[in-house]
């Protein structure tokens, strides 16, 4: 009998909660996040079902962070920091500033950064190991270009960003992170990828995960999508077996749409095969199961 391989399995056993994150940009001031949250709240009250991240400038963290603590609508993330504590870094904003502030998550890798800001994977890898030590989950952006697209050079890409995102990250700690793909090709364009297209990379992702750590770790890490998603193609993107979640961008800055958006994704997903240890994959590979924790 033909079997599906230990990550397909390994994917289709792990519910994973889904996660929503508003990336607000170089948009709204501290004056505007109290509105946002108080209609944020009276769109969708308290939701357990997803988790909800907005990331709003660095200026208007604080005014956030006490509007959610009157409405506990989301968690709060920063949209980049530094890789060093302190010193002579003229703009620039560390990990223990971010939990100063009572910050949760952190983007790392946004396309804008690479494109604009000269980021590189060096970079966005010294990042990453500075806000885990720090207790900050990144959420690690990683796309391609369209000429990347059209040279069929997706998977060199997701590949080498990843690896070398994640080089020296003790794959213990990957259950602390956030992987969010983001054709850059999709992002401002109005041009989203289609439910297969993301469906294909976000699965090649998770490979590439499993070969850096295990099967089981890479089937427990929530993967987003987030190239100009709105709420017109936010559930079928998201009915997708390995699309966890959103990073919304221009989009999440009307409170109420952002609200819709994500209003009917609320139930984890899992699914569980029947078992036949010994049996072999498609590739006629004999399969080792493991049994994923709830």
């Amino acid at each position: 009998m033909i079997m599906k391989s230990p990550v397909k399995v390994a994917v289709e056993m792990a519910a994973r909660k889904k996660i929503i994150a508003a990336n607000w940009k170089m948009n709204l001031t501290h004056r505007e996040v109290k509105s946002y949250a108080d209609v944020l709240w009276a769109e969708v009250g308290v939701v357990n079902e997803i988790e909800v991240i907005l990331i709003p400038p660095f200026t208007a963290i604080p005014a956030l962070a006490e509007a959610l603590e009157k409405n506990p609508v989301a968690r709060l993330g920063a949209q980049n920091m530094h890789w060093e504590k302190c010193g002579a870094f003229t703009g620039e904003i560390s990990a223990p500033m971010l939990r100063a502030l009572y910050v949760n998550y952190v983007v790392l890798g946004h396309s804008e950064r690479r494109r604009l800001f000269g980021g590189t994977d060096e970079m966005v890898n010294r990042k990453i190991i500075a806000a885990l030590s720090a207790g900050l989950q990144p959420i690690v952006c990683v796309g391609e270009t369209l000429a990347e697209r059209n040279d069929e050079r997706v998977e060199e890409v997701l590949k080498r960003q990843i690896q070398e995102g994640l080089k020296g990250v003790n794959s213990r700690h990957f259950h602390d992170l956030v992987i969010a793909y983001e054709p850059l090709w999709a992002i401002g364009t109005g041009r989203t990828a289609t439910p297969e297209e993301a469906q294909e990379a976000h699965a090649f992702i998770r490979s590439v995960i499993a070969s850096v750590s295990d099967p089981s770790t890479a089937a427990r890490l929530r993967i987003q999508y987030g190239g100009s998603v709105k709420p017109e193609n936010a559930e079928e993107l998201l009915r997708q077996q390995d699309i966890d979640g959103a990073l919304v961008g221009g989009a999440s800055l009307d409170a109420r749409s952002f609200g819709r958006e994500w209003k009917g994704v609320r139930r984890p997903r899992a699914v569980c095969p029947p078992i036949m240890p010994g049996a072999k994959d498609e590739f006629g590979v004999f399969v080792v199961f493991h049994v994923l924790p709830k």
